[in-house]
């Protein structure tokens, strides 16, 4: 995803929000010239990829969620302050840019820093990621991604928005949450009340919901916990191989 890895950054003044970013996995798709595919999202990934197939349903085969909703609402009533945030984030890093200084790290260092970032990523998950999260220069390594994508999001929809998108979904769908993940840690407060809504909203559509033990993580720091299950659900044809009435913790 742009600002993130080795990919490009988003020009001075432009703010990271999922409709860009799923403008950027269309102009992928159409690069590659795929007419249907399906998407695996982890977290903001996984709400890309809500959107995504909401979208463009008749493109989209499977949809796999790795601790994600595939859509995150904003109470209404929260929805302006949140927004002004963001804004008030933006402009004020607008206005220190050319006074910040890249920070150059030790490789050792590097890792540390990311891991105190993301206290729940292995030091193995944090190498892993930083693969393509360093760039090498002279006198150490400094981070590829833009400290932009840390600010808060100003695209913000609301409950009712969520639910009219994902019942435009055709795809067959898997949410994998992780008992100690999204929901317990990363949240904001008055989002927590919706997410039992949007899995029941899955499962009406047949959709698969199951939680794994694990952390927001857990597909990276342990993907044994999840890969047979997506794999398993990839490879069917059909949208019950596991009860979607049910969440299955296993």
């Amino acid at each position: 995803m742009a600002g993130h890895g080795l990919s490009s950054h988003r020009p001075p003044g432009v703010f990271y929000s999922t409709p860009s970013y799923v403008a950027d996995v269309r102009r992928v798709v159409d690069a590659l010239q795929w007419k249907k595919f399906s998407i695996i999202g982890h977290s903001m990934g996984g709400n890309i990829a809500g959107m995504f197939s909401a979208l463009y349903p008749e493109m989209v085969e499977s949809v796999v969620l790795l601790d994600s909703y595939g859509f995150l609402p904003t109470d209404p009533e929260e929805i302006a302050r949140v927004m002004r945030q963001g804004f008030d984030e933006m402009l004020q890093f607008d206005k220190k840019r050319e006074e910040m200084k890249e920070r150059l790290y030790t490789h050792e260092k590097a890792v540390q820093r990311l891991m105190a970032a993301n206290p729940n990523l292995s030091e193995q998950s944090a190498c892993i990621l930083l693969e393509r999260g360093l760039a090498e220069v002279e006198g150490g390594v400094v981070f590829t991604r833009d400290v932009r994508i840390n600010m808060k999001n100003i695209e913000r929809v609301s409950m009712e928005q969520c639910l009219e998108l994902k019942s435009l979904i055709q795809a067959k769908v898997l949410v994998v949450l992780a008992d100690e993940g999204f929901e317990k840690f990363f949240s904001e407060p008055d989002q927590k009340k919706f997410t039992s809504a949007l899995i029941q909203g899955y499962k009406d559509h047949k959709g698969i919901v199951m939680t794994v033990p694990g952390d927001h993580h857990v597909h990276l720091n342990s993907p044994e916990r999840v890969a047979t299950f997506v794999a398993d659900f990839l490879q069917s044809n059909s949208t019950s191989y596991v009860s979607g009435e049910e969440v299955a913790k296993l």
